[in-house]
């Protein structure tokens, strides 16, 4: 008896499960590709149970010969029945190639493996999440992130972490088999944003060998150990094995069961998450365990400036609407003012009851009544600072000019093409005007209320999504730093003008960060529809106080 119950047990520990074939030529984001793909349902998933789903990038490699290493649907059978990992559905997908058009018999087809899966941003992640998850719509697939996996060699490697990195809210676990963090698409860069980005919930274990490829792209033996020490250094979930190996994935399948097995380790008892006791970077200085974006306000076409006053109360504009609102610190939202020349940047004057916004023209609005005074009619004004002694400076895209005001006088204009958020520095010295499509944050020197002496002097992190940075509003920090919003997200930056840490956007479909207003320690961002905070250790400088005198940075 125990002899066929023995039998019994070992029959089902390599029951095997379901693999089927597919085509899919239907995308929206990569349009005019085709793909073959491949789904593998263990034979232990219950359409009554949410299962898990792992994805493999180059899908072909890893169903292509049963019994031998690598052959992932073996190895799901093996861990699935030992308990090493939960029921899994896998998803198998090769990289889209564009047909050659008809009538040339000279044209090659266009081979979008490069494109796809060598690119930043979230292209291919989106893919992922709009286009082929979906058909999978016959299964009972967990939308849970911490259920979810990706794994890929060299170049699929770099897009299953993309994925991951873009989209954390739906992937949280990588396999990276010999992956390609060089420079072909802008995959070098990822040591550096790991480095400055706020950690994110995800578990990575990395694979490569001493012989890997050393070409015109790059090292990937080193890029591989760059790109571990920069996960180490964030305090990410991770683990490495290096070997001796080349630009193969025999080694990473060779140790195929020991990565799927690290990498779901835990699973249903102990989710995937940020470890900021453990991190190195600035974001263990800067943030607070625990505290995340909170939802202040949602439904507005364009939700731009941001102001608080001293009782913390908080006012923004909504710029298509011409509206602007205040909510009250027990969450009472209502509309302050309507028809505010399609107010953009708004800011407190000297008193802390006085709103300036900026927009077709540049008014005032006091605070207890409501009433409001047009200062400078027709200005195109976008953003706006009002210095503790009353002088307004303005930027103006459509006229490519930072204008000065002092008390009323005769504005003076300084040219500045491509200009956008402006503010002043903490001991409020240098005027701080955002260039919005590069990189660069101009500071002026402050003679009198005079800007003068202006250099490209803050640098900031391009966004992965494309090359325009999208610099727009910005506020100082007691401690001398600077936030900014940006495409990429939170910026802060140190004095000398580096980034040092980026917060990314808190909702993905949101657009960029375009406002930002820290008030004592709590951080308010506006999104295009929405308003968040959260609480950060840094302290706000508002403008419209006392300068700050700030300690002398490290250079």
């Amino acid at each position: 008896m125990r002899f066929l119950l023995f039998l019994a047990l070992i029959s089902s520990a390599f029951a095997t499960g379901k693999l089927t074939k597919h085509q899919f030529h239907k995308s929206r984001i990569f349009p005019g590709t085709t793909r073959d793909y491949w789904v593998y349902v263990p034979a232990e998933y219950d359409s009554a149970k949410p299962a898990c789903l792992m994805i493999f990038q180059d899908g072909a490699g890893f169903v292509r010969t049963p019994g031998k290493e690598g052959y992932v649907p073996d190895a799901f059978d093996k861990l699935i029945a030992s308990g090493d990992m939960p029921v899994t559905i896998g998803l198998f997908i090769n990289p889209g190639v564009v047909p050659a058009p008809p009538g040339n018999e000279n044209a090659q087809p266009r081979f979008n493996r490069s494109f796809e899966y060598d690119g930043m941003g979230p292209n291919y992640a989106n893919f992922l999440i709009e286009e082929m998850i979906p058909l999978l719509k016959d299964y009972n697939i967990s939308g849970n992130p911490d259920d979810r996996g990706l794994c890929g060699g060299s170049s699929g490697a770099i897009a299953a972490f993309t994925a991951a990195w873009e989209r954390p809210d739906h992937f949280r676990r990588v396999y990276s088999m010999i992956g390609t963090y060089v420079g072909l698409r802008g995959g070098n860069d990822y040591p550096a944003l790991i480095r400055k980005t706020e950690p994110k919930p995800l578990r990575i274990f990395l694979q490569d060998g001493k012989n890997d490829l050393n070409i015109y792209g790059g090292d990937w033996w080193m890029a591989n150990q760059t790109m571990q020490r920069a996960l180490e250094f964030s305090g990410y979930e991770h683990t490495h094995r290096w070997d001796e190996g080349g630009h193969s994935r025999k080694e990473g399948n060779k140790i195929l069961l020991e990565a799927l097995t690290w990498l779901w380790k835990d699973h249903g008892k102990t989710p995937v998450s940020v470890h900021l006791d453990k991190c190195k970077s600035r974001a263990a200085e800067y943030l607070i365990p625990g505290e995340n974006w909170q939802l202040v306000s949602v439904g507005h076409n364009w939700a731009e400036g941001l102001a608080v006053t001293a009782d913390g109360t908080l006012y923004f504009t909504d710029v298509p609407d011409s509206e602007l609102y205040k909510i009250t610190l027990d969450g009472k939202e209502t509309l302050f003012a309507k028809d505010t020349a399609r107010a953009n940047g708004i800011a407190l004057g000297p008193d802390g009851k006085t709103l300036y916004t900026a927009g077709s023209d540049v008014r005032s609005y006091d605070l207890e009544t409501g009433k409001f005074e047009t200062l400078i009619k027709n200005a195109a004004a976008n953003d706006i600072v009002v210095r503790n002694d009353g002088t307004i400076y303005f930027t103006s895209p459509k006229n490519s000019t930072v204008t000065s005001s002092y008390r009323f006088r005769t504005p003076q204009k300084i040219p500045f093409k491509g200009c956008n958020g402006i503010g002043l520095s903490a001991d409020q010295s240098q005027l701080l005007v955002c260039h919005f499509d590069g990189p660069f944050i101009h500071s002026y020197t402050l003679s009198g209320d005079i800007p003068l002496h202006p250099q490209p002097y803050f640098y900031a992190q391009r966004p992965t999504t494309d090359g325009r940075c999208a610099l727009d509003g910005q506020f100082a920090a007691a401690s001398g730093h600077l936030l900014v919003g940006t495409e990429a997200g939170l910026q802060i930056f140190d004095q000398p003008g580096r980034v040092q840490l980026v917060l990314p956007k808190p909702a993905y479909e949101d657009g960029r960060v375009n406002y930002c207003y820290l008030h004592q320690n709590t951080l308010y961002i506006a999104t295009r529809h929405r308003i968040y905070k959260r609480k950060i250790k840094l302290t706000g400088a508002p403008a419209w106080q006392a300068p700050v005198k700030v300690p002398k940075p490290r250079l």
